[in-house]
């Protein structure tokens, strides 16, 4: 059997802004989501605070596992529940560096997130019915995914 090919499109941006993390146990962070842009060509808003946070779980080699759940309001005034898992991982060298809050290349450490959408809004009804992924990075300020749907 032939593999099925597996495209992508392009949907948005994502920056989050992050408040202090809570150390909940040597392996168990809870790092407030305190806001945030979306910008692309499907979808465009802000996130909202309140209830929005990453339960971030960190081996002892430094690798992030997350799961982050926050809302979007889109710029219509609709509102979508997104929940996303992933993984962060690199160099140990390379790890400690993020861990200091240091500009680092994306492309020195693996991280990717894969996302799903929950909505009642019939103009973003679309995203119910897709899986997407992100490929993260980390600057100083906070997360920033570049978000496409599996097609």
């Amino acid at each position: 059997m032939q593999a099925l090919p597996l495209t992508t499109e392009y949907l948005f941006t994502m920056d989050l802004d992050v408040g202090a993390p809570q150390s909940v146990s040597a392996g168990l962070r809870i790092v407030p989501v305190t806001g945030g842009t979306i910008t692309g060509p499907a979808l465009q808003g802000e996130l909202l605070p309140g209830a929005a946070a990453d339960w971030l779980r960190l081996e002892p080699d430094g690798t992030a596992h997350m799961d982050v759940r926050f809302t979007i309001k889109a710029a219509s005034g609709s509102l979508v529940y997104v929940s996303y898992s992933g993984i962060r991982t690199g160099a140990p060298e390379v790890l400690e560096r993020l861990g200091r809050g240091e500009a680092v290349p994306p492309a020195d450490y693996y991280f990717r997130v894969a996302l799903r959408f929950e909505t009642g809004a019939a103009d973003l009804a679309w995203m119910n019915r897709i899986l997407a992924v992100g490929v993260g990075q980390r600057p100083p300020k906070g997360p920033r995914y570049d978000v496409y749907a599996i097609r």
